[in-house]
């Protein structure tokens, strides 16, 4: 009724006074965020495909953000700061493998009605993912060829490829900390792959064998075989939604599709880690 009170509310005052001032949308660009999905079809599906694909190179950006920062933080010998930057890339990893559950609603029917418009569009050319690799020391350095019509995505994989990995600094601080490490994984070409050693799989059992004595060593040797963990799971998560979704039909970015991220399931960041616990 006219001039009564209104009723009271469990809800504080919300800010209306907003002009001119940082509101949520501002803050998250939310204008430029919600109009960066451009279907190239009028299926009603691709929507959910760009989505998918968007959230995770935001996750990517994350992770390469906090693998970057964990690798300075090894370098300076300050594990206790790094292992919350690496249980955080761990947690993203958990995330990313959940968006496959909502990736595999797409039925055959529904990818058909607009791959065919993707052209050679390819989650290979993902640029972030190639870094994230890099930071975890699987250098390929052929895979520059794919940015080569992106002269500046390709210079910063290039000096990625240059830089030593998260690995190869952890393998160099275990020589610091006194363990036998061969001068060839202390110093070397980084941009060539890695290359297991015996001589690194037994400073890892010397730590694993003493972990009292090598507590943060042994701490960082878990958050690492953590990661490598959520990625192998990621991958396997990755071929068979693959696979179920499109069979074994060749890739868009041309590679041989199911076949290829099959090959990849063989792939280890950290060989001596999981080497190691067959000599314990």
């Amino acid at each position: 009724m006219s001039g009564q009170e209104p009723p009271p509310s469990d809800e504080p005052g919300f800010r209306t006074d907003l002009v001119g001032q940082l509101d949520y949308g501002g803050y998250l660009a939310l204008d430029r965020l919600l109009s960066s999905q451009r279907p190239v079809s009028s299926s009603h599906d691709e929507l959910l495909f760009i989505v998918i694909h968007q959230t995770t190179e935001l996750w990517l950006k994350v992770m390469v953000h906090e693998l970057r920062a964990a690798r300075r933080m090894v370098t300076a010998d300050a594990l206790r700061s790094s292992f919350k930057m690496l249980a955080r890339v761990s947690r993203i990893q958990a995330q990313l493998i959940q968006s496959w559950d909502v990736l595999s609603t797409l039925t055959p029917a529904d990818y058909l009605a607009f791959r065919d418009r993707l052209g050679p569009a390819s989650g290979l050319q993902s640029h972030q993912h190639r870094l994230l690799e890099c930071l975890l020391g699987h250098k390929r350095p052929e895979m520059l060829a794919i940015f080569r019509h992106h002269p500046d995505i390709q210079a910063e994989l290039s000096a990625e490829l240059d830089t030593p990995s998260l690995y190869d600094e952890a393998i160099r601080l275990l020589a610091r900390r006194g363990l036998a490490i061969p001068a060839d994984h202390l110093e070397r070409d980084w941009r060539q792959p890695y290359r297991a050693a015996a001589a690194v799989r037994a400073a890892w059992a010397q730590v694993y064998r003493d972990p009292s004595a090598y507590w943060d060593l042994y701490e960082l040797a878990e958050e690492l075989i953590d990661l490598e963990d959520w990625s192998r799971q990621w991958r396997f998560r990755h071929v068979t939604t693959v696979e179920r979704i499109i069979g074994r039909k060749t890739g868009t970015g041309g590679s041989s599709g199911v076949d290829y991220l099959r090959r990849r399931l063989d792939v280890y960041y950290f060989p001596e880690l999981w080497q190691v616990r067959t000599d314990l």
